[in-house]
């Protein structure tokens, strides 16, 4: 039997249940606003042009789609709350709606993905019957 990597030890331990129910539906809808919030900030980055935030511009639609179907939620979420403090800085508008963005990733990364998510179906808790 092959021993699992160092990344299933550490999702398995952070989260030792997957919320279902509404816990779960609840951590559903932060993903999925965090998610889309990340698609729609990476846009405004089309139109500063340089290199660095065409970096932000393709790691934001990365960890969009990570965060949308639950896959490495809490390093996507502390990702997506780098990615929300780079835009701000690169933009240079500091608006409070890029901390909330920042705060939404930092909650995911610490509540977790939920039932209705991949690392549930990868990481939960086996019954053996």
């Amino acid at each position: 039997m092959q021993t699992p990597g160092p990344y299933y030890l550490v999702v398995q331990r952070l989260f030792s249940t997957f919320p279902n129910s509404w816990p779960g539906a609840g951590l559903l809808i932060l993903r999925l606003a965090a998610g889309f919030t990340l698609v729609g900030l990476g846009t405004l980055l089309g139109d500063l042009g340089d290199m660095s935030a065409l970096f932000l511009h393709y790691a934001s639609l990365v960890v969009a789609v990570l965060l949308l179907i639950g896959l490495g939620t809490p390093v996507a979420g502390s990702v997506d709350a780098a990615i929300q403090v780079g835009i701000m800085i690169l933009a240079k508008r500091y608006d409070s709606s890029y901390l909330v963005a920042a705060a939404l990733g930092l909650a995911l990364a610490m509540l977790g993905p939920g039932a209705w998510s991949v690392d549930a179906r990868v990481f939960g808790r086996k019954r053996i019957v």
